[in-house]
């Protein structure tokens, strides 16, 4: 219960302050209808009003938490308004690309760890990659993959893949350079091939590094989904969500689909803990 008490203390803080903030920015809509109307309110109605506002500047916890039950528990899972509908397919573009971006990582950390060449030259650019903003590049993978006919997770698959590859060669190049200079003599000393090296000495050592990147990777790769889904114009997936509530000025479901996708980033990574656990225990490499 202790080690409970500082998260429920920060947890009631940031709903207050939730709650603090709501009132100041909603307020001035229900002065302005006052106004209008020529009657004059006490600050507990224009409380009252900011907190029960149908389009406000920014929800009131609870309204987002209607919201959630409405579209996550009281719908139909297949139907359109369910956030669980539209969150499935948000995520299977986001793990289709994590794939992707997974694959293509570790090969790139392979190369660039036993190729000078690749080390030169590829390291440079990965990092340079990632200084091109994702809504600046997503519109032109788009319209490039449409042209030739690629639609539907693909395009968006490759807009994550494109996010979440980089932690993947940052963290699996560290872990296959972590062994150190002692046990790379020792594999000499055994007449170990660099193939054996590769699969006995760097592999293990780079899990750890690994896992943490794909913890990185994973959200990455769901933030790539939901910006792929943005300049499409799609019908579907949390990004859908976000884009008709901006259209039509619903600000409580927009809070309510970056709530649903703040839980499925965080479900992921916790699959993600889950798998390196299991497979960290079994290496011998955790208790």
């Amino acid at each position: 219960m202790r080690s409970l008490l500082p998260i429920l203390t920060v947890v009631a803080a940031i709903v207050a302050i939730w709650y603090a903030a709501a009132v100041w920015l909603n307020s001035q809509w229900t002065y302005d209808q006052a106004a209008r109307a020529g009657v004059e309110i006490g600050f507990s109605e224009v409380v009252a009003d900011a907190w029960v506002q149908e389009r406000p500047v920014l929800p009131a916890p609870h309204q987002v938490a209607v919201e959630l039950y409405d579209t996550v528990i009281d719908k139909s899972v297949t139907s359109k308004r369910s956030l669980v509908y539209h969150g499935w397919i948000t995520v299977s573009a986001t793990l289709l690309g994590f794939v992707f971006g997974t694959v293509l990582g570790i090969l790139l950390a392979v190369g660039i760890v036993h190729n000078r060449a690749m080390d030169m030259s590829v390291m440079p650019w990965a990092i340079a990659s990632q200084t091109i903003p994702i809504l600046a590049i997503a519109p032109m993978i788009i319209v490039v993959l449409n042209s030739v006919g690629v639609q539907g997770l693909v395009p968006k698959a490759i807009i994550s893949a494109y996010l979440s590859f980089f932690p993947v060669v940052v963290g699996m190049v560290a872990g296959l350079r972590s062994p150190d200079a002692m046990q790379l003599d020792l594999m000499r000393t055994y007449n170990a091939s660099r193939a054996e090296t590769f699969w006995k000495l760097r592999l293990p050592a780079s899990m750890p590094y690994l896992f943490t990147s794909l913890k990185v990777g994973i959200a990455a790769s769901l933030v790539g989904a939901i910006v792929g889904e943005l300049p499409t114009g799609a019908v579907a997936g949390l990004g859908a969500r976000l884009l008709s509530g901006s259209y039509y000025g619903q600000t409580v479901q927009i809070w309510a689909a970056l709530f649903a996708a703040a839980a499925v980033a965080a479900g992921l990574v916790g699959v993600i803990g889950f798998l390196q656990r299991v497979t960290l225990r079994r290496m011998g490499m955790q208790s």
